[in-house]
């Protein structure tokens, strides 16, 4: 018994031209992802930086000729340890500070009676912090100075960074959708223009100009589904090379550092739905501009 064949699509593929098309949007979808993967990165560190400076105060203290240092820094985190507002107190050795001044001095020892400031971490409560200019006139009297460096002026700056990025990155993402609608709406009228025949016969047995439309719509349809797939995988791949080559890579072109989680695969769906509802929205415009355009 003979299976029955399957009908011809009306509209067949060409995947000798089809495949070009399909590269050129993968990599407009790739290089859209990284820029939304990129900027949820940015918003993600600076969200944990700018918590992290809202809960500290960094204190340097700075021994006079006939204090010692670190004496002055127990003494500087026990003052600040009785104000209100602060949770908790870490004082820092000597090494510390030399640890921080290594990248400009180089490994040389500093001597002994080298006056190296001490630091002096607080943490304190983002709900309830000192009163301004509390810490200031806590150690006006001390015998050694203090210079208190509160983070929190910090936190607007690496707000404002960190908006810049994303709206960057949205105008990027849009920039890349128009490209590959462009691009859609030139390879749908090529289409359109090769398959004259299909369209000019489907218009003479009484075909609707919806239906002649429907076929382009599916085909660019399928076409972006798989570009969507294809480049979002490129950037779900190139996104997890990142994150687990180590913070050297980060560090070596400036960006934040990428830890992805699981949740990052739901870019895969969404970027393939997008790209294949662009691709289609693209060409039905297109197709139907251009049966207005023969058949008037």
């Amino acid at each position: 018994m003979n299976k029955p064949r399957r009908p011809a699509p009306l509209l067949p593929e060409e995947a000798g031209r089809d495949l070009p098309l399909l590269a050129v949007c993968a990599i407009l979808i790739f290089l859209a992802c990284l820029s939304v993967i990129g900027a949820a990165g940015a918003w993600q560190a600076a969200s944990g930086w700018s918590g992290q400076l809202v809960s500290e105060v960094t204190l340097q203290v700075l021994p006079g000729e006939e204090t010692n240092g670190d004496e002055a820094a127990r003494e500087a985190g026990a003052l600040a340890s009785g104000l209100p507002g602060v949770v908790s107190v870490e004082v820092r050795a000597r090494s510390a500070s030399e640890a921080l001044l290594r990248p400009w001095l180089g490994n040389a020892r500093l001597p002994e009676d080298f006056p190296v400031p001490r630091l002096v971490t607080l943490e304190i409560d983002p709900e309830n912090p000192p009163a301004s200019g509390a810490l200031d006139a806590l150690f006006a009297d001390a015998p050694y100075r203090v210079i208190v460096d509160d983070n929190r002026l910090w936190a607007g700056a690496i707000a404002r960074a960190s908006a810049t990025v994303r709206y960057f990155a949205i105008g990027l993402v849009v920039l890349m959708c128009a490209a590959a609608a462009a691009v859609i709406v030139f390879a749908a009228r090529a289409a359109l223009s090769m398959r004259r025949d299909i369209a000019y016969a489907l218009h003479l047995v009484g075909a609707p100009d919806r239906f002649i439309i429907a076929l382009f719509q599916e085909r660019f349809f399928m076409l972006g589904l798989k570009s969507g797939v294809a480049g979002s995988l490129m950037a779900l791949l190139a996104t997890l090379g990142l994150g687990y080559a180590g913070g050297s890579a980060g560090a070596l072109f400036f960006l934040p550092s990428l830890a992805p989680g699981w949740g990052i695969v739901v870019i895969v769906p969404i970027a393939a739905f997008i790209s294949g509802a662009i691709s289609g929205l693209a060409a039905r415009l297109a197709v139907s501009a251009g049966l207005q355009a023969r058949w008037s």
